[in-house]
């Protein structure tokens, strides 16, 4: 799937979450937004996709890249980063690859400097001491320290990718933790958000609960936990 280069803009410039909604999901984790968006019939959830700076958090606005295969020799240079607004998350379409890297030390460092918050990557990346040590959020397949130069070329920014079987545009939501990383589609961002924000209040509820001694089922029972379940299949069905 790809944009048209006339619309490619246009598409971006209206695709922009306010600030207030960013920092509102910053305060959820993975598995409240993960069980919200399931209520609108989206999984969207990266599988195979790892934390690899353990206590990181990803949250922001993805800015795609895809990557082409080079067919025997140097096809181009990959200076993409310093076009990434402050504040988004770089998506990177290495098509799953595990023989060479599509992220390092380097790129890490630019995009700190630069304000970007994290980067998820479809394939394999290297340096992971100097990230580590940096505590960027990163986010890839495996770690390797073999180079992509002169095995990969970048082919396009701001177009729609897919990563992990999962499709990303230009201005969906990333968000990630320990736990994994998953996407939220810009137009339902909103709408996740609100469910997320009431499924993380309904389990402080249960957590109190449980706490005072009351049985597992009986806390769900007395919070309406499982209605949460119940109103997902409904909206989807609707």
């Amino acid at each position: 799937i790809r944009i048209e280069k006339e619309n490619v803009f246009m598409e971006i410039k209206d695709r922009v979450l306010a600030p207030e909604i960013i920092e509102a999901y910053k305060k959820l984790d993975t598995t409240e937004v993960a069980d919200a968006i399931n209520r609108f019939g989206y999984n969207t959830g990266m599988f195979g996709l790892n934390c690899i700076v353990s206590g990181t958090k990803v949250c922001g606005q993805a800015f795609t890249v895809l990557f082409g295969v080079c067919q025997g020799g140097f096809e181009g240079k990959m200076d993409y980063l310093d076009d990434v607004p402050a504040g988004n998350v770089i998506v990177i379409d290495n098509d799953g690859r595990l023989d060479y890297s599509c992220w390092g030390d380097l790129m890490s460092r630019v995009a700190m400097r630069n304000g970007v918050n994290g980067t998820i990557a479809d394939g394999i990346i290297r340096d992971i001491p100097d990230i580590r040590e940096m505590k960027y959020p990163t986010f890839a397949r495996a770690t390797h320290m073999w180079t992509g130069k002169m095995h990969s070329y970048l082919e396009a920014t701001q177009v729609p990718v897919r990563i992990a079987g999962v499709e990303v545009k230009p201005g969906d939501l990333i968000f990630g933790d320990d736990t994994g990383v998953l996407s939220v589609p810009f137009e339902v961002a909103e709408k996740v958000l609100a469910a997320a924000q009431e499924i993380h209040e309904r389990e402080k509820v249960i957590e109190g609960f449980i706490k005072q001694g009351m049985r597992l089922d009986k806390a769900r029972e007395e919070t309406g936990y499982y209605f949460l379940q119940e109103a997902q299949k409904k909206e989807k069905q609707e």
